[in-house]
């Protein structure tokens, strides 16, 4: 899956016929009509409200698709290691790479579309990190 590029409604799209979830039963959740859900379907973007009602619907994490793209296509500078904590937004300490984001490191290395240098210098990931991905990959075969 790649993270560049998020069409949020296709991906909505895809999940709705994953779930086999009539129509009447997202206009009854979402409170609107067909057409407006058929709109949402052909939408780049969405309300974040929108997005976490059909988040609930459909059971799946959507804002997670943002969350990656964050990580691999701007991760934090290195300049600020010590960033100012505010007491009215919450901070998160370092950056969570999950399964798919690392499936999808994995495999552009295995590929050969990227070398480990490419991936540590494009997405700046540690290279520690890297090396123990394919550690826990070669104790799993």
């Amino acid at each position: 899956m790649l993270y560049k590029e998020i069409h949020i409604g296709k991906f909505i799209k895809e999940r709705v016929e994953d779930k086999e979830i009539t129509i009447e039963r997202i206009c009854n959740f979402l409170n609107t009509d067909e057409e407006v859900v058929k709109r949402m379907y052909n939408s780049k973007s969405m309300d974040t409200e929108l997005l976490l009602r059909w988040s609930k619907l459909l059971e799946y994490d959507f804002f997670r698709l943002y969350s990656s793209h964050l990580i691999l296509y701007a991760p934090p500078s290195g300049a600020n290691k010590n960033p100012e904590k505010s007491e009215k937004i919450p901070y998160f300490r370092k950056n969570i790479y999950t399964q798919e984001i690392k499936e999808f490191i994995i495999k552009r290395i295995q590929s050969g579309e990227m070398t480990h240098a490419e991936v540590i210098k494009e997405y700046s990931i540690p290279k520690s990190t890297l090396h123990r991905w394919f550690q826990k990959i070669n104790s799993t075969k």
